[in-house]
């Protein structure tokens, strides 16, 4: 041990009958390792990974951590991300028009990347058809399972007469925009009316067509006669002006619409 620190070691057992300090000892303590030899100085050293683990086990000890969730976060699946897509972009479209909506604010109306949305929708014209698609399905029913039901019934579930307000007015305010755009823009009047009118009527003739098989309806031809019961329908839906509905309200709508099919079905003899 270093002479100086022998000194003050008896000089403060003399001294003083009071306990040595925290500081003094740990100034003793500190010189009597650096006095040693090297080889025992690092004999006595605590190896760093045992004091480290040492300070991790009394914090965890003191502070119990939360146990992580295992796996990654849950993330909504790519159909579902898809038909949250289509339906921003319908109500976008309907706010904005087809052709003040970019796919920049569809992807920030649904809070995702242009590249998500692009890996869904490779463009404008891919989403639109898809909101069409979804519009059709608003208006026609179609195809579905209606063979249980008396005729009459199956198609008013198909033409979904009972439909609640809100689903309504979502659909007339996209028709009103499918004659506003189809003016302005000839390619997307093509593509209303191809994936549209022509799509649901096809949809519809071979719908009677199986009927007409089954025995159920007979008609000379179902193509036609599903133009002409889509024309009493939607034209009642709303009006060829595009000015909103021309009822008092929604149960003389019904009522009318359900004498419609009754027509169609029974004739008028």
């Amino acid at each position: 041990m270093h002479r100086s620190l022998q000194v003050a070691c008896r000089r403060h057992l003399v001294l003083g009958s009071r306990p040595a300090s925290a500081a003094f000892t740990k100034l003793m303590i500190t010189n009597i390792i650096f006095q040693m030899p090297l080889s025992t100085r690092e004999a006595t050293r605590m190896p760093r990974s045992l004091s480290r683990s040492s300070n991790f086990s009394d914090d965890a000890a003191s502070h119990p951590s939360v146990p992580r969730p295992r796996g990654r976060p849950k993330v909504m699946s790519d159909t579902t991300q898809a038909e949250h897509i289509r339906g921003t972009a319908r109500a976008l479209f309907i706010e904005q028009g087809y052709g003040g909506t970019t796919m920049s604010h569809v992807a920030a109306r649904c809070k995702i990347s242009k590249r998500t949305l692009y890996r869904h929708f490779p463009g404008k014209t891919e989403l639109l058809a898809a909101v069409i698609d979804l519009h059709r399905t608003s208006m026609l029913a179609l195809p579905g399972d209606y063979d249980e039901l008396p005729l009459t019934e199956a198609l008013e579930k198909i033409f979904l007469i009972d439909i609640d307000a809100e689903a309504d007015a979502e659909r007339t305010a996209f028709l009103k925009l499918a004659m506003v755009e189809s003016v302005r823009d000839p390619q997307v009047g093509e593509l209303m009316h191809r994936l549209g009118a022509d799509r649901s009527r096809m949809l519809l003739a071979e719908w009677l067509d199986a009927q007409q098989q089954k025995g159920r309806l007979q008609v000379d031809d179902t193509s036609s006669a599903a133009g002409i019961l889509m024309d009493m329908i939607f034209g009642a839906v709303v009006t060829k002006t595009g000015n909103g509905p021309e009822w008092p309200g929604a149960d003389a709508r019904r009522l009318y619409l359900r004498r419609c099919i009754h027509i169609f079905v029974h004739g008028v003899g």
